[in-house]
């Protein structure tokens, strides 16, 4: 029965290229969806141009699938430093923490992006529950529900104290009103709404649930120290 078991059970490494495989074609077919707009902004992009490229929503999508190689040489160079040093889990670890960085940033960036007046349109605050949702829009509840995605998605991974439903949803919603007060606070003119709040947290516990399987419990030894060398027999 457990020979049988063992049969049926797909390889680890066979499910880890499945999943790699999976995510290429995820990310080719979003190139390939948005490749002409993005294509908009690669000439300033391309010259480090500021306006055109990174005040642009095609700007910062394009800089970040530029740099989804380099993301992925540092998940190589950060686990193989850790497992040269006998850490335990150490691709989970680097992934997790280049994903938390790399999937939070640009869109971090673009909800920070000022609108037509900065500084002059008065300040704009939306307290009451469920009314904008009407006025995001399809395109803007996905664009909230993606804000903080990957830190819901990696934060479990990487730190054990996270590895809970409740405090993933406590992290997503301070972080959304911290967002929400510095766009207040550094006159952005954008609306600062609790429905921004409520859908990120949202997103960020989808997410999180998503990668429940692969959470760091507290049961786990501490993944951070590398594993203790045999003592020598005799």
């Amino acid at each position: 029965m457990n020979h049988n078991a063992s049969l049926s059970a797909p390889p680890r490494r066979t499910r880890g290229i499945v999943l790699l495989s999976l995510a290429v074609l995820a990310v080719a077919s979003a190139a390939f969806v948005l490749w002409r707009p993005l294509m908009m902004s690669a000439p300033m992009c391309m010259t480090g141009r500021w306006h055109g490229c990174f005040d642009t929503f095609n700007g910062v999508v394009l800089m970040t699938l530029v740099t989804l190689p380099w993301a992925a040489l540092v998940v190589w160079a950060l686990a193989r430093r850790r497992r040269a040093a006998g850490v335990t889990s150490a691709w989970r670890m680097s992934l997790a923490e280049v994903g938390m960085v790399h999937g939070t940033v640009p869109f971090l960036w673009l909800t920070m992006m000022p609108g037509a007046g900065p500084g002059t349109a008065p300040r704009r605050v939306s307290l009451v529950p469920l009314r904008d949702l009407v006025t995001m829009g399809p395109l803007g509840i996905v664009g909230n529900l993606l804000v903080f995605a990957a830190l819901g998605f990696f934060a479990p991974m990487r730190f054990a104290a996270l590895a809970s439903v409740p405090r993933i949803l406590a992290l997503g919603a301070g972080c959304s009103v911290l967002v929400e007060t510095a766009q207040y606070v550094l006159w952005l003119d954008r609306v600062s709404s609790v429905d921004d709040v409520l859908v990120n947290t949202a997103g960020t516990v989808l997410a999180a649930l998503a990668s429940r399987r692969w959470w760091r419990t507290t049961a786990e030894t501490p993944t951070d120290q590398p594993r203790p060398a045999p003592a020598p027999a005799g």
